[in-house]
Order: structure tokens, then sequence, then C-alpha cells
């Protein structure tokens, strides 16, 4: 945080908290995120011609390509970035998957925004990672490699 930065606080002494605390923050919603697309996915690849006919019913031929990699997308998506490896990869895959479903729970199901609203969600939070990547927190850093 720059002293011009610091200047607009309205409590400039918070300053040294949000420095502090800011890589920790941005590492803790990466894992967090990750983990929870992980369990979500955990389902999918226990079974993962399991969603044939959802992903076919949104336009997705041959059903037994598209359901095994949305599995793997949300299940090892969710594992890279909560791992921070691959990080924007990982991201950009899961961001495409959520704003599909996006797209599912508001046109498809006719849900609107009560029913897209996580997916939404989501979305926001992958995509910020897909641009981001991992920070110093990964294991993208460690490699000194990302794309």
């Amino acid at each position: 945080m720059s002293s011009t930065e610091t200047d607009r606080l309205i409590v400039p002494a918070v300053a040294p908290l949000y420095r502090s605390t800011h890589e920790i923050v941005e590492t803790v919603l990466r894992v967090v995120a990750g983990v929870c697309l992980a369990i979500h996915g955990s389902g999918k690849i226990a079974d993962p011609f399991g969603a044939v006919q959802m992903v076919e019913g949104l336009g997705f031929y041959p059903g037994v390509f598209w359901s095994p990699l949305l599995a793997a997308s949300e299940f090892f998506g969710g594992i890279l970035l909560a791992l921070g490896l691959f990080t924007r990869v990982a991201a950009l895959a899961t961001t495409i998957i959520l704003l599909v479903t996006v797209y599912f729970h508001w046109v498809t199901m006719s849900q609107g925004f009560s029913g897209a609203e996580k997916s939404i969600i989501w979305a926001a939070i992958t995509l910020f990672f897909a641009s981001r990547g991992g920070n110093a927190h990964s294991i993208d850093a460690r490699l000194k490699k990302t794309f």
C-alpha cells in the first residue's frame, strides 16, 4: 500500500494490517475456492458419465466426451487451484464451466438470477485467479514459471 493509498484511508493506522494480510487473505480465498470446487466435483469424478444427459441437454455432444471432461475440470481444477499449480489454466477452465452453469440455471432451467447467483459469484472468484494467477504462496511461485 503506497503512501497515497494510506492517505486516502479513513483510519490510516490500519494500513499496516492491510499490507501484512493482503497476500495471506488472497491465498485463503484461492485455497478455499479450490477445495470447495474439488469437493463439488468429487461426486462427478466418482461417476464421470453421470452428467451425460445434462450436458447433452445443454447442446454439448457427445455427452460421453463432455461429462468426464466436466468432472475432471471441476475436481482436478479445484485441486490445482487450491495448490496454486497451473493456477491460471485451472481457474480459466472452471470459469468457463461456471459460466455454462450460469446459462443452465438462468436460461435452460428458467431460474433467473436466483438460480444462477452462486455460479455468478464462483465465476467471478475463478476469473480473478485466471487473471491474477497464484501469488507468492503457490506452487507456481516456487516453480518460478507461470502461464
